[in-house]
């Protein structure tokens, strides 16, 4: 690719899954406008693959007309291992790989985060709020490793990549399980997206963001990042933490990316923000990402 692909997340406008084209064509212009040649339909914004075949086709017109390119497909509180919803999960992950191939997506990020609950949707932060998880005792991990390699060869089909988003809680919620799972998988077209402030966001004890950058880096494949603040109080162990911009918070991108980039990381990168004006912060991000990668990937 000529420009390294940063794409926007569409995180900051809500679902638009039943809207018009042009309401698409709004949202999309807004990216436009902020500088941004790229975009990821995350689905919490529009299920790309869930689309009729004629809205599918315009929804690849408005982009185009946006002046937009489409790296990635990111997918959200799709675990294919819920008890409650894995088998209707993992069906929506294969159209999910079939929209990819469709639209030119080189990327799919899928994860094994569960859906919010109402506690977590009642207050400002869902991470805040204890959500649902993996089983501890890892009871599910032999049927998320099938699943998840089924998916692997369905990509490898149609020429796509997936990366498996980390996230706490889960099976993919520590550098030594998220590699792990991974390497048990064992598919090339199949790695990690160490989305490092879905880990430091925890209120709690957690790990140091280098070690987990370090440790999977070599399987990374598609990088959401964000940054987080923390203010800790060792005596009472209260830790509290609030989204930032990518150069304020605890995790020092500038290191991060520099490990990444010694891994061979050349894939696609999706700048996200959480409250406040999401686009803008998500653009400046993008900015000083910029004056820390080479100028072409390969």
């Amino acid at each position: 690719m000529p420009a390294w692909p940063i794409a926007a997340a569409m995180l900051p406008f809500g679902s638009q899954q039943d809207a018009d084209p042009a309401a698409w064509a709004t949202s999309l212009a807004h990216v436009s406008r902020a500088g941004f040649r790229y975009v990821d339909p995350t689905d919490s914004w529009l299920r790309v693959a869930d689309l009729e075949p004629a809205r599918l086709g315009a929804f690849q017109d408005v982009v185009a007309a946006a002046g937009l390119v489409v790296p990635a497909i990111s997918t959200a509180r799709r675990s294919v291992i819920d008890p409650d919803g894995g088998d209707e999960n993992l069906a929506y992950s294969h159209r999910v790989i079939d929209a990819a191939a469709t639209i030119g997506a080189r990327h799919v990020s899928l994860s094994l985060m569960r859906p919010l609950t109402a506690e977590q949707r009642a207050v400002t932060w869902f991470w805040t709020v204890p959500g649902q998880s993996d089983p501890v005792d890892g009871s599910l991990w032999d049927a998320a490793v099938t699943r998840l390699r089924q998916l692997g060869q369905h990509a490898e089909s149609v020429g796509v990549e997936i990366s498996l988003e980390m996230y706490e809680d889960t099976y993919l919620g520590t550098a030594a399980d998220a590699v792990r799972l991974v390497e048990e998988i064992a598919s090339p077209f199949v790695g990690l997206n160490p989305d490092l402030g879905n880990l430091v966001r925890r209120q709690g004890p957690v790990e140091h963001w280098l070690d987990i950058i370090q440790a999977t880096a070599p399987y990374t494949r598609y990088w959401h990042v964000k940054n987080i603040l923390r203010l800790e109080d060792p005596a009472s162990g209260t830790a509290l933490t609030a989204p930032a911009p990518l150069p304020s918070g605890v995790i020092d991108y500038r290191t991060a990316v520099g490990v990444v980039l010694d891994a061979g990381f050349t894939g696609g990168i999706c700048v996200e923000n959480y409250g406040g004006d999401g686009l803008a912060v998500s653009a400046a991000n993008r900015d000083y990402l910029l004056t820390l990668l080479p100028e072409e990937t390969t």
